[in-house]
């Protein structure tokens, strides 16, 4: 019997999944969408026009450079313009002025991305720099925290401080890293349920860890992102902050750890390629983070801690390269 076979040469890839940067772009918006729901409903509408203003001018920032660029605009369909719009929108205050994420996609998508030639050549992640440049630049915009309108269960989640007026639906406050951080009186700290809920004071999608814990779950089971950077992340803020005398549980739960951890630092482009690597950009980024909040002038560190180790991570994958198939090592 004579088998009619074909010898095929070609250059690798040689094995094809069938999924692209659109599919993980898609899947990391379902499961931001539980999170973004929730800052929804506890700070109010305001914070529905932050995310939609922040998803459109950065959709609309990636469309006018790609047509200075002269490039085609099917590059838009990745989705990628439109996770750095919500994971910045999600990382800003929930009654900030809406010029600001305006601002702020303009630097991710212009600054960050596409001055470095697109999708895959930026080498910081788009929406923390945003972010970062707009606390740099507005501070008292970027620090300003209300109490959220709606709380589950009957405790008010951060107590008001004295100054509050029992008449107006939005109370200045602080966040709990704030209060813990300054001492400030007049506060007290949430409870761990608040904590895991999220209907605390802070950035519009950071509050509930339990609801982005079940969304970086989905996308570890769908293997978007690989469990070794939000693990070692979180277990480094953990030992970090019993080395020191803090509160392991409501340093990793209050704050920016979970989202952080699942959304930001397992960015494709900007973390290590190998498994080694991976877990030292955790341990690193959860070192800096604590090193932030505890001798830094900010409460929180998370932002600048994983920006600290995105400019880290070629130095990382050329220390963790693997060796090639059949070298001897020396």
């Amino acid at each position: 019997m004579k088998l009619d076979t074909k010898l095929i040469v070609s250059s690798s890839p040689h094995i094809f999944e069938g999924e692209d940067v659109s599919y993980a772009m898609r899947q990391v918006i379902y499961a931001l969408i539980p999170t973004t729901l929730a800052g929804i409903y506890f700070f109010g509408t305001h914070s529905l026009l932050v995310i939609i203003v922040s998803i459109v001018s950065a959709v609309a920032w990636e469309a006018i450079s790609l047509l200075i660029r002269r490039k085609s605009l099917s590059a838009l369909s990745d989705f990628s313009a439109v996770v750095t719009g919500l994971l910045l929108a999600l990382t800003l205050p929930p009654k900030v002025p809406l010029w600001i994420p305006i601002v702020g996609t303009a630097v991710a998508i212009i600054l960050v991305k596409q001055i470095f030639g697109g999708l895959g050549n930026n080498f910081l992640n788009p929406a923390l720099v945003g972010r970062a440049f707009l606390l740099i630049s507005y501070p008292v915009i970027m620090t300003s925290w209300v109490n959220p309108i709606r709380t589950i269960g009957n405790e008010l989640t951060s107590t008001a401080t004295s100054l509050a007026s029992t008449a107006t639906p939005i109370v200045s406050t602080a966040t709990p890293l704030a209060i813990d951080k300054l001492k400030i009186s007049g506060y007290n700290l949430p409870s761990y349920f608040h904590l895991c809920i999220g209907d605390i004071p802070g950035c519009i999608g950071e509050t509930s860890v339990l609801l982005l814990l079940l969304g970086g779950l989905w996308l570890i089971y769908k293997k978007v992102i690989d469990w070794k950077i939000p693990f070692s992340f979180i277990l480094t803020v953990f030992v970090i902050s019993i080395l020191f005398g803090k509160d392991p549980l409501f340093q990793i739960l209050a704050g920016g750890i979970f989202l952080g951890a699942f959304f930001m630092a397992t960015d494709w482009v900007t973390t290590p390629l190998t498994s080694k690597g991976r877990i030292i950009f955790g341990i690193g980024a959860g070192f800096l983070t604590m090193m932030i909040r505890i001798f830094g002038a900010y409460p929180e560190g998370v932002s600048y801690g994983i920006l600290v180790m995105n400019a880290l991570t070629p130095l990382i994958d050329r220390s963790f390269k693997p060796r090639k198939f059949g070298e001897v090592k020396k």
